[in-house]
């Protein structure tokens, strides 16, 4: 089951004519010719969700939509069947974007948070959960109910999959510093909720701005106009995931864009309390610590849901029996599929064709160094072995 945020995208096509910036293109009482708009569902319940779909699993997505045109069309557009499981509600507005996407500008969202704020535990499908090996919630950030109270409602749910013996994962988005998600007590949210989470899959910025504002802000201004993923060392991803698997995950996996996944596991006594491991995977998995660098993209779309991409490569690769290296390299070839188009999902391939790919040695990868003390590479699983993996002990 894939649950959390959902919305409905609507992105009005520009021409290439559209230029000169956002204040050139836009004044008051101007009428303006777009081209046809794109309209797809955004969000983890769509974008992890009908990934793993087109790789093959059987999967059950649950989010919140209103009685509305746009709730049709969201259920519309993933499939009724895969949204079985929604709730939909009356008297309240389902989700959108507006997303205006200008030649030479960065994208302007304009969103509506609509039934995504009164998500609960209420509307998780009971009954499908209970059938469901693995549980997998996208964007309490972007979730008012999540975030409340100390995040007791989101603790709820987590704790109430983990007692029907579901494995559980847990994905977020960087909170906004103005918004009220970005003032809460993120650290003290997940202290209370990673004990019941069994898969933890944030990216880099996000679980800086969570766990240790001043780093976030320290890299931000180290990067300068790059990208501050660029900024962050290994050594900086080691300490994070500590504090995580300190709080009670037992896998961790940091997305870093463009240099790829950083991962750390717990040991063997929290890897086996993962229900669908089997005990002769938990040896494979326990005490890893390993950074597997990208690919590089022969053509680039946008990176519209290549992190929501990875984490499905990762987690139906894990739910396949691959290894944390083979699983890594699965992650990374999703979002090298996900960032060829515009949109999330008409790049991704089947199981089979990805598994493929993932095995190709040959296939380019972008530059990735670490220099961090006790971290080596390996030519053979061109992957790099950390300082606390199993294998290095």
């Amino acid at each position: 089951m894939i649950a959390g945020h959902i919305c409905l995208d609507i992105t009005p096509g520009f021409d290439s004519t559209a230029q000169g910036g956002f204040h050139h293109i836009f004044w008051p009482g101007k009428l303006i010719n777009v081209n046809q708009a794109t309209i797809a569902t955004g969000g983890a319940v769509s974008n992890t969700g009908l990934t793993m779909s087109k790789l093959g699993l059987d999967v059950a997505l649950n989010g919140k939509v209103g009685d509305d045109g746009f709730g049709d069309m969201i259920k519309k557009l993933v499939g009724l069947e895969l949204a079985a499981s929604f709730k939909t509600v009356s008297g309240q507005s389902s989700s959108y974007s507006v997303v205006l996407s200008l030649p030479g500008v960065d994208r302007i969202f304009l969103h509506h948070t609509g039934t995504n704020d009164t998500f609960g535990p209420e509307d998780i499908d009971e009954k499908t959960l209970a059938d469901c090996a693995m549980f997998h919630f996208g964007y309490p950030s972007l979730m008012k109910r999540m975030y409340q109270n100390d995040g007791c409602e989101l603790v709820k749910i987590f704790s109430h999959a983990k007692s029907l013996g579901v494995a559980t994962s847990l994905d977020m988005t960087l909170p906004d510093p103005k918004s009220d998600s970005g003032k809460v007590d993120w650290a003290g949210i997940l202290q209370k909720t990673l004990p019941y989470v069994d898969f933890f899959l944030p990216s880099i910025e996000e679980i800086a701005y969570m766990l240790d504002r001043d780093l976030f802000h320290q890299r931000k201004l180290q990067a300068g106009s790059e990208d501050p993923v660029l900024a962050y060392t290994a050594t900086d991803c080691s300490r994070l995931a500590d504090k995580l698997i300190a709080m009670g995950t037992a896998v961790i996996a940091i997305k870093n864009g463009i240099r790829g996944y950083y991962l750390k596991t717990a040991n063997p006594d929290r890897l086996s309390k993962i229900s669908i491991l089997d005990k002769s995977r938990i040896d494979v998995w326990a005490n890893r610590e390993l950074w597997a660098g990208s690919y590089k993209a022969d053509k680039f779309g946008s990176a519209t849901g290549a992190g929501d991409a990875t984490i499905a490569g990762f987690l139906t690769a894990f739910l396949r029996g691959l290894s944390p290296v083979e699983s890594l390299k699965v992650a990374n070839t999703l979002g090298w599929q996900n960032v060829r188009e515009v949109d999330a999902l008409s790049g991704i391939e089947d199981w089979q064709t990805t598994l493929t790919m993932a095995q190709d040695k040959n296939r380019t990868r972008n530059p990735l160094e670490i220099k961090d003390p006790g971290w080596v590479f390996d030519n053979h699983d061109l992957v790099f072995y950390g300082p606390a993996d199993s294998r290095n002990k």
